[in-house]
């Protein structure tokens, strides 16, 4: 029996903030589609956009919603030969459609291990916006991947330039580097950050940086003051800080206070499940992952769902554990620790 562990994503939500963005001349049918995928019906919006192709509509944007689609299904073959087609049918000009292809290219190619080609469509899409600062994160994201950490480091220092107050940033590029064995590098950016923006900086901001660079007393000071403005980010934080330091009990006392004043947040109810998880109260873990389950549009849909199972599977009730995981693979076929979960509730 294994307990879930959270993984840092490369280039975690860049992505969805792209997804469905407008590229203009979208037929009916196509945007339908994209509809559907919003919805993660990916087969309907395949069917679809089918429907749209034989209606003579846009057929750069129609392998675009396919490229889209296939990556969603995590065909990311499929996914790459479309975005490429997509490109392919330019008539030469740049248009934003372009870049936004170029972006999911990348991403496809790296989703499929192919990191020197989603460092090439990076390099296309700087040499013609030399200032598109997700750019040169990403890129800084496969270089990493790519093991050069000299030139990820270059793009990173660059995205700091350009965006000095952008502190969400700072933290994912600490992440990055955490993640790839350079946790002193990515803390030496926060400390720079601290030092020349502490006056400026929000406690929230503060408050977190401190966390990151494993000074809880600190952040426990600065996010006491900022959950006084009732931000859900405060609370997961100042949570967090007190699990760090093995206090579950007041960590729970944290999630559950924000909870009992504010509508439902499925991160909140994630991460007072797997802190219920650790105090080894499992009916509890189980209520808060279902809870965060039951609100509408929420993202965390699948990491809710796999803690869901791992609940079930600590309180012995394997049967229900192997059902559900049979039904997560469906939705999430890409997924590596649940095929490995599955294999083991299958000698159960």
């Amino acid at each position: 029996m294994r307990k879930n562990r959270k993984k840092i994503c490369l280039a975690a939500g860049i992505l969805l903030t792209m997804l469905l963005t407008g590229c203009g001349e979208t037929g009916e049918k196509t945007q339908a589609a994209m509809g559907l995928i919003q919805n993660v019906d990916y087969g309907g919006a395949l069917n679809l956009l089918e429907e749209a192709e034989a209606a003579g509509e846009n057929i750069r944007l129609i392998n675009r919603a396919r490229g889209i689609a296939y990556m969603g299904l995590t065909d990311y073959e499929q996914a790459i030969s479309y975005f490429e087609a997509s490109l392919a049918d330019s008539n030469g000009l740049v248009k934003n459609v372009d870049f936004d292809l170029n972006f999911y290219l990348a991403a496809a190619y790296s989703k499929n291990g192919m990191f020197s080609q989603a460092e090439s469509a990076y390099d296309a899409i700087l040499a013609l916006r030399p200032e598109e600062v997700d750019a040169y994160f990403l890129r800084g994201n496969v270089r990493m991947a790519l093991g050069n950490d000299t030139e990820a480091k270059e793009d990173f220092d660059k995205v700091i330039i350009m965006e000095p107050d952008n502190y969400d940033r700072l933290i994912q590029i600490y992440q990055v580097l955490d993640y790839s064995g350079y946790g002193d590098i990515g803390q030496e950016y926060l400390r720079t950050a601290l030092v020349s923006g502490e006056k400026e900086m929000k406690p929230y901001d503060k408050g977190r940086i401190y966390f990151y660079l494993g000074d809880y007393q600190d952040a426990y000071i600065a996010l006491e003051e900022a959950k006084e403005q009732g931000s859900a980010e405060s609370y997961l934080y100042l949570g967090r800080a007190y699990e760090a330091t093995g206090d579950y009990n007041y960590a729970a006392n944290v999630y559950n206070s924000y909870l009992s004043k504010n509508a439902g947040n499925a991160e909140m109810y994630n991460q007072l499940g797997l802190c219920e998880m650790t105090r080894g109260d499992y009916q509890k873990a189980l209520e808060a992952f279902q809870a965060g389950m039951q609100l509408e549009n929420t993202t965390m849909m699948q990491t809710l769902s796999f803690n869901e199972i791992v609940a079930y599977e600590y309180m012995g009730d394997y049967g229900r554990a192997r059902e559900l995981i049979e039904n997560y693979l469906n939705n999430y076929p890409d997924d590596v620790q649940a095929k490995r979960e599955y294999d083991f509730l299958l000698t159960r």
